[in-house]
């Protein structure tokens, strides 16, 4: 018989300028917890975690930065998309256009930016 194989997760890694600073915005900001760090005073490559939910942030050079590269957007699938949102607009996270709103496509969700612009999205099926 064969084996099957299962995928049990995905750990996505996040090209970051400054890892203790978005250490910090998603410890502080987002209520993400460290879950490793490759070194206690100046990672270059460090995990977080909430819930489920873990993500890899990774240091990258300032040349890296200097052309226009189209960053990810994370999409989260959270119970209670307004609880969150609630939490999150008081951490001075969102940009001028963040809301929560209600899709064509069934969800409800909201979406904004982190340090380094990569697209943070999350959502709950209505």
């Amino acid at each position: 018989m064969k084996a099957t194989t299962q995928f049990l997760s995905v750990h996505p890694v996040l090209a970051v300028k400054d890892v203790l600073a978005a250490l910090g915005f998603y410890v502080n900001k987002l209520g993400f917890e460290v879950a490793f760090a490759d070194h206690k005073t100046n990672p270059m490559y460090a995990g977080i975690r909430r819930g489920n939910v873990e993500i890899h942030l990774q240091w990258h050079c300032a040349s890296e930065w200097e052309h226009h590269i189209d960053r990810p957007m994370l999409r989260f699938v959270v119970l209670n998309t307004q609880a969150l949102f609630d939490e999150y607009k008081t951490k001075d996270v969102f940009h001028e256009n963040t809301s929560l709103k209600e899709t064509t496509w069934g969800t409800k969700e909201f979406a904004f930016y982190d340090l380094d612009m990569n697209g943070l999205t999350f959502y709950e099926d209505n």
